[in-house]
């Protein structure tokens, strides 16, 4: 499921254009339902998943695109074609750009009202400051976890992977926990039939199993974080 415009997907955090307006990484999510519907924005089904595979990353199922950029010799003419990690390093770059551009206005206008640089850099509200120091560094470490991706399914799971996950409940050797589950099922005989009783019901018993322990955590298989605006 995603936003689409017309025919035309629009994936979250990235920047995109349309009638000649440019629209910010976060502008989806920051919007209310009217301001998509004055667009014509609608919620449905996103062609590429329901092709079966993510046309940003594969050519069709179980053929994904190229992740590293790659140099080769053609007819005696080098060709470099740009792999997945140099597009979506360049997005980043993107996303960053339009975090920042709402507030460079501050940072202009200290600079235009102060006397020297020094002064500015004091005036400006250390809030902004540590916001606009926050995407920079959110973006350098973004890039560097897409650099470190082996295979596209995992840069995929880096972008745009769930938030959380559940996984089973570690001690603290690292050993998954478990616990007892006791439930009723239809008793089976030597041949694995279920049994059936002289009032042609089935014969239940109880049976114990040990089953893992599960909990929600973090998915620590996504990317650092954008920071959150300071207003």
């Amino acid at each position: 499921m995603g936003y689409q415009i017309g025919s035309r997907a629009l994936p979250l955090d990235i920047p995109w254009e349309y009638n000649d307006v440019q629209y910010p990484a976060n502008w989806l999510r920051l919007s209310s339902s009217q301001d998509r519907a004055l667009l014509g924005i609608s919620w449905s089904a996103d062609g590429a998943a329901a092709q079966g595979w993510d046309q940003r990353f594969f050519w069709g199922v179980g053929n994904p695109k190229q992740l590293d950029d790659k140099t080769e010799t053609v007819d005696g003419v080098e060709v470099k074609t740009t792999g997945l990690k140099t597009q979506w390093k360049a997005t980043q770059d993107q996303i960053a750009s339009s975090l920042l551009a709402p507030s460079d206005w501050r940072v202009v206008k200290e600079l235009e009202v102060n006397s020297s640089f020094a002064a500015a850099k004091t005036a400006f509200p250390t809030a902004w400051q540590t916001y606009r120091a926050a995407v920079r560094t959110s973006c350098n470490k973004r890039q560097a976890e897409i650099d470190a991706c082996k295979t596209v399914e995992e840069l995929k799971e880096l972008l745009f992977g769930p938030p959380t996950i559940e996984q089973q409940k570690t001690d603290a050797d690292g050993k998954g926990i478990t616990e007892a589950v006791t439930y009723q099922d239809q008793k089976v005989d030597e041949e694995g039939e279920g049994v059936i009783g002289e009032d042609d019901k089935p014969v239940m018993e109880e049976i114990t199993k040990e089953q893992p322990v599960m909990e929600v955590v973090t998915n620590p298989a996504i990317a650092t974080a954008w920071p959150a605006d300071p207003e």
